[in-house]
């Protein structure tokens, strides 16, 4: 049974312009020790799809479908109940360091509290295992750091104290939220060898949420690719890399700067904007960009439906025919 299970999920934000479809009948799951690459533009609904799984949701937001996490349906579910499941069994890699940590609070007692708040660890204790955390994720002078704020520290630091928050209460899913954005090469790098060394140690279920298709190459075992809050495509990351049957994915992936790209100096882009989730296309949302889009693509929406061996799409046209 998957550890995180979530199905037809739908999430809408009330605004004052109308509501807002961000995720729309979303159905997908992840396995203990798998890593699942969630990809897709800005606005897709990647991050508000986990998000309602954390029961992070604005004020304005509603979700319904069923979240299950270990069987349990987090739709619905009190804060406390929430509260049993998020930084515990389930925690959150957000992708802005500076803006998820406490700015005037340091990081020894950040960390500490989550320790005393979900273990009941005195704070004495709690420090000790911080303290270890912190020189598993890889940070020098870890004693030093436990006593510096946030700003004290680099970027890449700082996403790995996130990291280490994540991991404490050995959790046993972590959604990790465009974890290596605005970091050097180098630094990302670093911090996905802790991502995978995770995964493959503790056998704990990774989330990778990224519009950066090369993280997901080196990390993800399985891809879901998301557009206008649906999905469109889901496979292994091979199959998805060598054959994408979705004409999004293979513009994504048309968007991906290659070494061997014999067309040196030319980048390839997807003609369009993403659509206005208030006001979404009739048919397939993505037909108004799609070089493959028929009469019947704009008066019918393509249903997600499973093709070979763990793989799926949303789409009329059989791009390997094409």
């Amino acid at each position: 049974m998957p550890i995180l299970d979530i199905r037809n999920l739908n999430v809408r934000f009330a605004t004052q312009d109308g509501e807002v479809s961000a995720v729309n009948d979303v159905s997908l799951s992840v396995e203990k020790g798998e890593c699942l690459g969630i990809v897709g533009e800005s606005g897709s609904g990647k991050s508000q799809t986990f998000m309602a799984a954390m029961g992070l949701l604005a004020a304005n937001g509603r979700a319904n479908g069923e979240i299950l996490f270990d069987g349990a349906n987090l739709v619905g579910a009190s804060e406390d109940a929430f509260n049993t499941v998020r930084g515990n069994r389930m925690s959150m890699i957000f992708q802005d360091p500076m803006t998820s940590l406490t700015p005037h609070m340091k990081i020894g007692r950040q960390l500490a509290e989550v320790l005393v708040h979900h273990r009941g660890a005195s704070v004495v204790e709690a420090r000790i295992q911080s303290l270890a955390m912190l020189k598993r994720v890889q940070i020098p002078e870890a004693e030093r750091r436990l006593d510096m704020y946030p700003h004290e520290l680099s970027g890449g630091l700082r996403q790995r104290v996130m990291i280490a928050m994540a991991l404490l209460c050995s959790p046993e899913v972590i959604i990790a939220d465009e974890p290596t954005t605005a970091l050097d090469v180098t630094v990302q790098a670093q911090i996905l060898d802790i991502i995978h060394d995770v995964k493959e140690r503790l056998k704990t279920a990774v989330v990778l949420i990224t519009h950066d298709l090369g993280v997901v190459a080196g990390l993800a075992d399985r891809v879901a690719v998301m557009y206008a809050g649906r999905i469109v495509e889901v496979g292994d990351v091979g199959s998805i890399f060598s054959d994408p049957r979705h004409p999004y994915t293979k513009g994504l992936l048309a968007c991906t700067p290659r070494l061997d790209d014999a067309r040196q100096g030319i980048m390839t882009t997807i003609q369009g904007q993403p659509p206005n989730l208030q006001r979404l296309p009739s048919g397939c949302s993505f037909h108004p960009r799609c070089s493959y889009a028929a009469e019947r693509c704009a008066n019918e929406r393509p249903a997600l439906e499973i093709y070979g061996q763990g793989r799926a799409r949303a789409c009329f046209k059989d791009l390997k025919a094409a």
